[in-house]
């Protein structure tokens, strides 16, 4: 049940309930000032690269803008639509945040840590499933955004919440399907057991290279799209929604799908480190008073990297089109994670059974004739509908 932790060998009594409370409440602590924090790093990042100053009035640096405007959102009043379903109207937002912070809850973030004779990681659960557990909170998140639309009573809100499910369901598939070939390699559900497999070389071991590369950016294109990040944000493409789901909420209702938003960057962010870059894996000098130390700011060092990395593509990329979108994930991402994962898999048994390799490479060579085939029939139809639309603008001359 408790996963390989050992806080729980010798059973589970008041001294490992206080401590489980206490990982909770400073992982939920620390993960509001991150997101706090983060709202206020995009801004500065953003404003460097056009040019401006961004938030600098409310403390120093601008650092408590986003608390300001966090108690600002509090105090105003909260409107609820009169022709809403009030009960599932106020439910949707919970729906969207909780998600994200369960899936931060298997995360590991550190090492072993000893305290009063108690020793225990540092991370709130290692289920003996826990990329199950993953997968689950990231299809339970659609459930917070589809209701929302549909529960305001308005077109536009239920417009955006209907465009929202089909691209999260989309990109699902092919997360999906990169996780299934990091847990090939790892040979476990555990988050705990994918970074162990991962740290017996610094950088090697690391799934991002012993995958290939191409798993890794499948995952990150995926998981932008997923948390409805730049150049995917056509949730909220205020251009033709007027603001996406979210339209008909005020005040605390809206500031939680704002932290929601900016939560599952972080959570995610933490992923895409736990399953490819090793986790809290890296170099630590031998130190008795470090050892702990050194790999929490290693895991902090390379999320903060893929944060920037959602800062710099909102800056510097431009919203897709919807057909682009679903182009990219039905006709791309997913056949190229399909055929990885049996190229993978085909590897790990083709060590001892040569004739699979002989198999794969025709399975192989038979999807990619079909894949090609697709996407040149979609090409094709593409140019011949915009050539039909020029023609009808022209007045059909």
């Amino acid at each position: 049940m408790f996963g390989s932790d050992p806080l729980f060998v010798n059973g589970v009594h008041w001294p490992e309930i206080w401590i489980v409370i206490v990982k909770v409440v400073v992982v939920f602590g620390v993960l509001l000032f991150s997101v706090m924090m983060m709202i206020w790093f995009e801004r500065k990042i953003i404003s460097d690269m056009q040019a401006r100053i961004g938030p600098n009035r409310a403390g120093p640096y601008g650092l408590l803008q986003s608390l300001a405007d966090g108690v600002k959102l509090f105090f105003k009043e909260d409107l609820v639509p009169e022709r809403s379903d009030r009960f599932v109207f106020m439910l949707a937002p919970y729906l969207s945040i909780l998600p994200a912070f369960l899936a931060f809850a298997i995360v590991p973030v550190g090492g072993v840590v000893s305290v009063d004779g108690h020793t225990f990681e540092l991370q709130i659960a290692d289920p003996p499933v826990g990329i199950l557990f993953l997968l689950a909170m990231s299809s339970i998140a659609v459930y917070g955004i589809m209701l929302a639309g549909w529960s305001s009573g308005s077109k536009y809100p239920l417009l955006g919440s209907v465009r929202a499910s089909a691209q999260m369901i989309s990109y699902e598939a092919a997360l999906g399907l990169t996780i299934a070939i990091v847990v090939l390699l790892a040979g476990t559900l555990s988050t705990r057991g994918i970074v162990d497999a991962q740290s017996h070389t610094f950088f090697a071991s690391w799934f991002l290279i012993r995958t290939g590369l191409v798993p890794f950016f499948i995952f990150l294109v995926a998981v932008v799209a997923e948390t409805n990040r730049p150049p995917f944000d056509l949730v909220e493409a205020d251009s033709e929604l007027v603001g996406g789901f979210n339209t008909e909420y005020s005040s605390i209702r809206f500031a939680i799908f704002y932290l929601a938003e900016f939560m599952n960057t972080i959570t995610m962010s933490a992923i895409i480190v736990t399953l490819f870059l090793g986790g809290p894996d890296g170099p630590t000098p031998h130190i008795q008073v470090l050892d702990w130390v050194i790999p929490i700011l290693w895991f902090s060092g390379k999320t903060l990297l893929f944060l920037f990395f959602y800062v710099w593509l909102r800056g510097a990329l431009p919203r897709l089109r919807y057909d682009q979108l679903m182009d990219l994930g039905w006709k791309v991402l997913i056949p190229l994670s399909l055929i990885w994962l049996l190229i993978v898999a085909g590897a790990l048994v083709g060590a001892d059974h040569w004739w699979w390799v002989i198999a794969l490479a025709g399975v192989l060579m038979l999807g990619g004739g079909l894949l090609t085939r697709a996407l040149r029939v979609g090409k094709a139809r593409n140019e011949e509908a915009s050539s039909s639309l020029i023609f009808e603008t022209r007045g059909g001359r």
